[in-house]
């Protein structure tokens, strides 16, 4: 079995049905195609398909037209600018989406930065107090190209402490 997923922006009434839905002529709404007022989709024939939306967009029209008395030129500014209304809204609640998003990452970048912190201050200051060797021979006290700063630091630390305990135990 086939799914159909219909929307209200589904183009499905063909130009008499959406005429009767929205009490106009068929004539009137191929003139409010023509002036771009309402664009409804085409079937494969190049008939006209309307969908649900454009039948409230025929109706809002109709209903500006003559209870308003908006001309046409003026009705289709209104209708272009509600578009770019509603896009600038979707845009505008994406972006606090993202900004949002972005605040926790930050939050969390924070929180792993100061978690960081916290640990290279309790090695810095436990390592002057429990001395560590090395035999790792390869250790240099002098970074290497692409080492990241924390090896090199570590290297050179523990190639420090190491000397420092040759020289008290030569003078044992």
């Amino acid at each position: 079995m086939i799914q159909f997923e219909l929307s209200d922006d589904t183009p499905v009434y063909v130009i008499s049905v959406a005429a009767q839905l929205s009490g106009l002529h068929p004539q009137t709404l191929r003139t409010y195609d023509r002036l771009g007022l309402v664009s409804p989709g085409r079937a494969a024939g190049r008939g006209r398909r309307y969908s649900l939306r454009d039948i409230l967009v025929l109706r809002e029209v109709q209903r500006m037209s003559q209870e308003e008395g908006i001309n046409l030129s003026g009705i289709k500014r209104i209708l272009e600018l509600e578009t770019k209304e509603q896009r600038s809204r979707g845009l505008l609640a994406e972006m606090h989406a993202e900004i949002t998003q972005l605040r926790a990452e930050l939050e969390s970048t924070r929180a792993v930065a100061a978690r960081l912190a916290g640990l290279l201050r309790s090695r810095n200051q436990s390592a002057t107090l429990v001395p560590v060797r090395r035999s790792d021979a390869s250790v240099t006290a002098q970074p290497g190209p692409g080492a990241a700063p924390d090896e090199s630091q570590a290297g050179a630390d523990a190639l420090g402490r190491t000397a420092q305990l040759r020289e008290t135990n030569d003078g044992i």
